[in-house]
This record gives C-alpha cells, sequence and structure tokens, in this order.
C-alpha cells in the first residue's frame, strides 16, 4: 500500500515551526517559494534583455541613463504579469503557451524596429510598418529581404528568450498549486511593478515624449519598446492627450531687429475671434501660437516669377555630391546660374520619402499624426498653401507625375488633395521601358512634358507641374539597380567601391531627364518664361546601411561623427532662364522653406505665420537675435532633443554642444540656444497638430 501523495504549498508556514505551536507569528517556507521567485527572475530577464538588444542596436549613446532603469521596470511590469496569470489561473499549459507567444511577439516587434533603426537611422510605429506590408511586399521586397538579411544575427538572439521559456515551460511557469496569501502577494507585487514602471516615465524631463509629443522614435529611446507598444495601442485606442495653452511656452510676439522697408506677408486672421470660438482646447492653443509668430516681409524678389510657368521635382535619394561640371552639367548649370543655396538641408524627417516629399510640397514640418504620416494624415484636410490649388487658381494647368505605384504612399489621395491631376504608374502613365527598377525619369519626363510645353506655346496656358522622380531609388549596386546598370558605362573612369560607383550611374538618369527638359524648354523658346525647382526627398541612406562602410560618408569625404546634422547636407534648386545673374544665399534653411520661398517669388498673398517655414529671401533678422520669424533647420529627435541649425550656428543635441557661425558673437550663448530650442520645438510639435486638427479648415472656415 503506497503512501498517500501530499503536495507542498508555496510560501507557507513551516509545519514543524515552533513558533506556531506557541501561537507567535508563523515563519514562511522560502524554499517552497523559490520556484515562483525564480520564475518571476526568468521572464524579467527574458523581456529585459529583448530591450537591451533594441538599445544596443540602435546606436543610441546615452545607453547608461534614465531610459535604462525605465527599461528595467516595464520588463519587470511585463513579467509580474505573466507570473501572476501563472500563479493565479489553475490552467499552467495555457499560460505557458501564452508566455511564450507574448515573448514571440514581442521579439517580431524588437527585430522589426532594430532592421528599421539600422535601415533608417529611426523607429516606425509597429502599426504603421503593418499599414505599409502591403506596398513594401509589392514595391520592395528585396530591399526589405536585404535588410533582414543583413541583420540575420538578431533572429536567433531575439528568439532564444522564447525558445528558452519553451525548453523550460515547467521552470517558468512551475505547476505548484497556490494559497490564498501567495495570490496576494503575487498581485500586490504586480501593481506595485506596474506603478513604479508608468512613474519612471514621469519622472525628469522627457514627459512630453510621454504625452502630446509621442512617437516610437523619441519613446524608445527614452522609455524602451514596452513602454512604447504600450502608449501607441492606448493612444489608437482612446486619441493623444491634448494640448493645452500652457505647451507652447512663452510666446511673446518679437519683431524685427532690422526696420521692416516692405509690408509683412499676412491676410487678415481674426485670431482672438477664431480661439473664443474653438472647439478644443488644442486648436485653441495653436490660435495663440500662431498670432504670436511675427510673418516675415515682402522684400526685393515678391513677385520676380509671377506668371511664369512652374516644375517642381522631388528626386529620390539625391545627393549635392553627384554634381559635376562634366559628369552633370544640367546639374551644375541649374545649381550655380539661379539662386544658389550654400546652406540647404533635407532633414531626416523619420518618414523616408513621404515626408520629404510632404515638406518640399506644404511647407511643413512632416510628422507622426495618430500613428501615421502627416502627409497621409493631411488627405482630407484643407490645404489651402497647397502649390496645385494655387496655381489652378490662376488658371494655370497643374499636373503631378510619378514613375512608381501610384497608390504608394496613397499619393492617389495625398497628391490631388492639393490640387493635382496626380498620375502614376497604373492610373495613367506609360514609359517605354515598363518593368524596370528603378523606372527612368528620362522616359517620364519624355512621356509628360510635351503637352504642356505645346498647349502654352499654342494658346499661352501656363502650367505647374511637380514630378516624384524614382531613379534615384535604393539599392546601389549593377546588379539590383536597372538605372545604374543602365549608365555604368559613364561612371567606369570613377575610382570608388561598386556601392557609390552605382548611385551615380543611378543618378544621371535624373541628369538625362533635366537635360531633356532643358533642351524641350529652349527649344521651344520658353526657358526664359519657366521656373525649376529641385529638391531632393532625402539623402541616399541606404549607402550608410547593411555594411560596415559609411559609403556616404566616403563618397561625401565628410566625417559626421562630431556634427551629424552636416549629413543632411544638401542642395535647393531655383531656377529661371529669366534671371540675368546667380543669388547667393547663405541663410541655413531647410526643405520646409521652399513653399514660403516660392509663394513670394510667385507674388501669392498668403500668410506666412502658418507654416513651418520661412521665406529664405527674408532677410530682415540679424544673425544671433532670436525671432519667431527667423530660420531655423529643425532636425527631427533622435532620443537627445532637437539638433537645429540657425544663422548664428549649429546646435548638436546628441552632444549638447553648440558651435558658433564664423563672425558670429553672441552675448549670452546659453540663452541663445535655449531661446531657439524652445523655438525648434514649438514649430516640430505645432506642425503636427495643425495636421491632427486639421488647423486650417478652422482658420478658413469662411472662404
Amino acid at each position: 500500500m503506497t503512501s498517500p501523495r501530499t503536495t507542498s504549498k508555496p510560501c507557507q508556514p513551516s509545519p514543524h515551526s515552533n513558533a506556531a505551536a506557541d501561537g507567535a507569528s508563523p515563519r514562511v517556507n522560502f524554499k517552497s517559494c523559490l520556484p515562483y521567485l525564480t520564475s518571476l527572475a526568468v521572464l524579467w530577464a527574458a523581456f529585459l534583455f529583448l530591450e537591451v538588444l533594441v538599445r544596443l542596436t540602435s546606436g543610441n549613446a546615452e545607453f547608461f541613463s534614465m531610459g535604462l532603469i525605465r527599461i528595467a521596470l516595464a520588463s519587470l511590469a511585463a513579467a509580474a504579469t505573466i507570473w501572476a496569470l501563472g500563479v493565479v489561473v489553475p490552467r499552467k499549459k495555457t499560460i505557458r503557451i501564452v508566455a511564450a507567444a507574448v515573448l514571440a511577439l514581442f521579439a517580431v516587434c524588437a527585430i522589426a524596429e532594430i532592421c528599421t533603426f539600422r535601415f533608417f537611422g529611426i523607429y516606425y510605429q509597429i502599426s504603421y510598418m503593418l499599414s505599409m506590408g502591403n506596398q513594401i511586399a509589392s514595391n520592395f521586397a528585396g530591399e526589405a529581404t536585404g535588410t533582414v538579411l543583413g541583420n540575420w544575427w538578431v533572429l536567433p538572439l531575439a528568439f532564444a528568450p522564447t525558445l528558452l521559456v519553451v525548453v523550460f515551460r515547467t521552470q517558468v511557469i512551475p505547476g505548484n498549486d497556490s494559497s490564498a496569501r501567495t495570490i496576494a502577494l503575487t498581485l500586490a507585487i504586480c501593481l506595485v511593478s506596474h506603478v513604479a514602471s508608468i512613474a519612471s516615465c514621469h519622472v525628469g524631463g522627457d514627459f512630453q515624449y510621454y504625452t502630446t509629443e509621442y512617437t516610437a522614435n523619441s519613446a524608445i529611446p527614452r522609455f524602451g519598446l514596452m513602454n512604447s507598444l504600450r502608449l501607441e495601442v492606448q493612444y489608437a485606442l482612446f486619441g493623444m492627450p491634448s494640448l493645452s495653452v500652457n505647451d507652447t511656452g512663452d510666446l511673446k510676439k518679437q519683431e524685427p531687429e532690422k526696420p521692416q522697408t516692405y509690408n509683412p506677408n499676412v491676410t487678415d486672421i481674426d485670431f482672438e475671434a477664431l480661439s473664443t470660438n474653438a472647439p478644443n482646447d488644442t486648436i485653441r492653443a495653436l490660435d495663440q501660437y500662431f498670432s504670436a509668430q511675427t510673418p516675415t516681409s515682402k522684400n526685393e524678389y515678391t513677385g520676380l516669377f509671377e506668371s511664369k510657368n512652374l516644375i517642381f521635382i522631388t528626386a529620390e535619394g539625391f545627393s549635392y555630391k553627384v554634381i559635376d561640371p562634366e559628369l552633370t552639367p544640367t546639374l551644375y548649370r541649374l545649381t550655380h546660374t539661379g539662386f544658389v543655396f550654400d546652406n540647404f538641408y533635407q532633414p531626416d524627417w523619420t518618414q523616408s520619402t513621404t515626408g520629404g516629399e510632404f515638406a518640399n510640397m506644404t511647407g511643413i514640418i512632416p510628422t507622426w499624426v495618430n500613428g501615421g504620416t502627416a502627409f497621409k494624415a493631411s488627405a482630407s484636410n484643407a490645404m489651402p498653401y497647397g502649390l496645385g490649388t494655387l496655381f489652378a487658381s490662376r488658371g494655370y494647368t497643374v499636373k503631378a507625375f510619378h514613375n512608381n505605384s501610384y497608390t504608394y504612399y496613397d499619393r492617389h489621395l495625398t497628391h490631388p488633395n492639393l490640387g493635382y491631376d496626380y498620375i502614376g504608374d497604373g492610373n495613367g502613365l506609360e514609359l517605354q521601358n515598363a518593368g524596370q527598377w528603378p523606372a527612368s525619369d528620362l522616359e517620364m519626363m519624355q512621356a509628360t512634358i510635351g503637352e504642356q510645353i505645346n498647349a502654352y506655346v499654342a494658346d499661352g496656358t501656363p502650367f505647374h507641374t511637380y514630378y516624384m522622380s524614382v531613379s534615384g531609388h535604393c539599392n546601389y549596386g549593377w546588379c539590383v539597380n536597372d538605372m545604374s546598370d543602365k549608365n555604368r558605362a559613364a561612371v567606369e573612369d570613377i575610382d570608388a567601391p561598386e556601392t557609390i560607383m552605382a548611385y551615380i550611374a543611378c543618378q544621371l538618369e535624373l541628369e538625362n531627364a533635366l537635360t531633356y527638359l532643358m533642351g524641350a524648354l529652349e527649344d521651344a523658346g520658353i526657358a526664359d518664361d519657366t521656373v525649376i525647382v529641385l529638391s531632393p526627398d532625402h539623402y541616399p541612406y541606404a549607402m550608410t546601411e547593411n555594411s560596415d562602410v559609411d559609403y556616404y560618408a566616403q563618397f561625401t569625404g565628410v566625417d559626421y561623427g562630431a556634427m551629424p546634422t552636416e549629413r543632411y547636407r544638401n542642395t535647393l534648386i531655383i531656377w529661371s532662364g529669366s534671371m540675368d545673374e546667380p543669388v547667393e544665399v547663405d541663410t541655413p534653411c531647410s526643405s520646409v522653406d521652399i513653399v514660403p520661398t516660392l509663394l513670394n517669388l510667385f507674388g501669392f498673398t498668403y500668410d506666412s505665420r502658418l507654416l513651418s517655414g520661412r521665406d529664405v529671401l527674408a532677410t530682415e533678422f540679424e544673425p544671433g537675435k532670436v525671432s519667431t520669424a527667423m530660420n531655423i533647420v529643425v532636425f527631427t529627435d533622435t532620443g537627445f532633443g532637437s539638433s537645429w541649425i540657425t544663422s548664428a550656428g549649429t546646435f548638436e543635441a546628441s552632444t549638447g554642444v553648440f558651435a558658433p557661425a564664423k563672425g558670429v558673437e553672441l552675448g549670452d550663448e546659453a540663452a541663445y540656444v535655449a531661446a531657439v530650442s524652445d523655438l525648434a520645438r514649438n514649430r516640430y510639435s505645432m506642425a503636427r497638430y495643425l495636421v491632427q486638427e486639421d488647423y486650417y479648415r478652422h482658420v478658413f472656415s469662411n472662404e
């Protein structure tokens, strides 16, 4: 006859305790608690390992910071939740499956963020990745696969915790029965860990990135992946926190340092009345913010291009280093005989092409709005300063073309909303060599520009034509890029690695398109009646990824270590055959300054306070003097705050160092840096709310 089986109750008083017999407090049998405590420790280590993996592979310079404490507490909270379920729920097998599934899902998210960061240099929200999944699979499957394969070593590391949990499942979720005291203690530890995790996010100076300025890119370096995912779900379900008037800081209006000899570029907006009737506090805060901005002035260039045709090109992956008098003579001519911009930047807006394109086309800083891009979020908004809309109001023929899938990045929604008759691959654009990747910019130009030119020559119908090019798209190699292979012979004498040679070769297709365009304009005799604008969407970031070599740094010959913002230096073309001589512009500027500059050059009536950018040609502000009308190149926060550049110097947020421009003396450098940092933050933040709240509809509701 066998003895009956007994089950030791965890965390119970010892049955042999003399204290219990004497009526004293019973001793806890810690040996019986050990499996449960081990379970918590293992789960905590598993989540923390994945958080640290993301942190290590992100290149975050401040590894040991408050963010490390936050990820440790968030990992403990996640582990405690599963641990508590393992204690409370009788069906241990089910909880073991849940534990493995949660860790596997978290591993997938970690892999996605690591690969995204290593390719783009930023983090994306998971919802955005999922929304782009079909488009990436159908258009850029090769690049996506290459990125994952290039970081293959991340996969086994990320899934290692899941594998260990599966193998040691009975140790991770023990099978012991639990007493009421054990359950109460477990739930208490779980609750405390969650409170501590959330409380840590409120400590320090990062709270705005946890609430009103949340994005995955700003949250992951500061709060970790777990907290970022939690916030993403929370804000998707319940909406982002509202902006209050206190969030805009000191908005005292500042006047120009020099006397204004020209009238300001403003319209008659009664912000006080708008604020009184504002539907919510966020829009009321926007009214206060924009009313406090100092407008830029009209200037000697106001109306210089009025009534001329406009051809605007956003050039895929373009870099100023391609420009060469012999290899790219048309680009060289356009950048040296029109407005010559010596300090132009196309910042990393964390949204690849669609971010750069939005900045180029709207004059608004691209931000993340409810988990999506600003451009997509604006697709149903009132956009009164869309160039298509404005030029159409003057009787222009207005068209936009793109030689890739017409629905990619939802351009079939965004571009018509800016006033364009939009045509791309799949809704009317036919190229001679369909199926090439990337497609030919030259063939797009040949197939489209003749109709506008002929109409202008025949009956004087002016035109504004917008192009989003694609020939310069990655990847860069002879076997993976048809444009590189097409123009290979032209770069064979260049002594450089294949990546650099292939990059230059594919950009020669843009040169070929511009050469064709210039020839067509000059043959028709209308070069003097036409303005050409060209701006990149972003620098060729693919030259820096999936390799131990920074080919872009090698290509440009610049060491970006001390000055990360220099990586985004580029060029802007604003050219017309009517210009007798070049105009040098040394004011630091960026892509959001293009639209306000063009509105002034073409003599449009607009309110300069309502855009993120400023007219680069309005120069009534002295370097070193802070004004809301000044040009600021604002860079997206990557975990350190926003870097920025003004005429007075460059502030690198990652190092906290301000480098004054030559010849500029600041009376109080710290005060200047603090004031401009506030301006930069406000411009970035207000750009998001402008789109999120459809603010232009509020302002222009009666028009």
